[in-house]
């Protein structure tokens, strides 16, 4: 059996290929990336792979039995290079694809999920077996952004009073190991998010506690907190697209509280005193 992993020299996918080491041999896994140089320290083959050369992904995953898709990172141009790859799996006789979708992408308002749902029914359309993991929201997108909370005294966003479930990248990495390696998982949606949830002011208390000093959280109109970021050195796309997404968590888009995730890992996910305590 071989288990390809796309994107893994991505920061979600070295950690799957990490997890899945764990539980595989490593001549059973490949690593299917658009640089075979920067995947050389992953210790297992590697292919190369680019979403946007469809002539090329067939030849790819030739003899891939089980494929972890994880989804690309050029938002507005997924759409079309993931149903590149499903055709190309479709030729090359790939059994069961693992997705990582977007949380209740079904009816979520985030921007992000138009292009999750369109590779959702892709994959239903394609007739080969799928697994959906709706992922929620990691960590890491909000505790990236303490060192310059500490530089400025304050934490800025645009999510008001939203809860937010989330958990850590190694959390979602360890559910696609555990998944893509256990056959029941065939055919079934999970949505996955943090146990804990929290709003960005109980995260800017967090912050206070652990470094010492005093952080707020300034809760700003989606425009301004785009435009700070903008001049910040965002790109203008990314720039809008966060505070658009801080405006989803709001209205409550990246809440869960099924706890499925931790009912997968067979243990709680990882807190936010863990993911601050990291990030500090």
């Amino acid at each position: 059996m071989k288990i390809g992993i796309t994107g893994a020299t991505g920061q979600l996918g070295g950690l799957v290929v990490q997890e899945l080491l764990k539980r595989e041999q490593s001549e059973n896994l490949v690593a299917l990336v658009r640089s075979t140089e920067k995947a050389k320290n992953l210790g297992v083959k590697t292919r190369k792979f680019d979403y946007n050369d469809p002539s090329s992904l067939e030849k790819s995953l030739e003899g891939i039995d089980r494929l972890v898709f994880i989804s690309a990172n050029e938002i507005g141009q997924r759409a079309r290079q993931h149903q590149n790859v499903i055709d190309a799996a479709k030729k090359s006789n790939v059994n069961w694809i693992v997705y990582t979708s977007l949380l209740r992408a079904d009816t979520s308002s985030l921007s992000l999920a138009g292009e999750h749902i369109s590779t959702e029914q892709a994959l239903n359309d394609s007739g080969i077996n799928a697994t959906i993991l709706r992922n929620g929201w990691y960590s890491e997108n909000y505790t990236a952004s303490i060192p310059n909370a500490l530089e400025n005294g304050a934490f800025i966003g645009s999510a008001g009073n939203g809860k937010i479930s989330s958990a850590a990248r190694l959390d979602y990495a360890e559910a696609l190991a555990i998944v893509i390696t256990d056959d029941s998982y065939k055919g079934k949606t999970l949505e996955l998010a943090g146990d804990q949830s929290y709003t960005l002011t109980d995260l800017a208390e967090e912050i206070s506690k652990q470094s010492g000093k005093t952080i707020s959280y300034n809760n700003l109109p989606e425009e301004e907190y785009a435009a700070i970021l903008l001049e910040a050195g965002a790109p203008e796309g990314l720039a809008k697209g966060l505070a658009s997404w801080d405006v989803s968590a709001s209205r409550g888009d990246l809440f869960d509280d099924g706890q499925q995730l931790s009912k997968l890992l067979g243990r709680p996910t990882t807190s936010l005193t863990q993911s601050v305590k990291q990030a500090l």
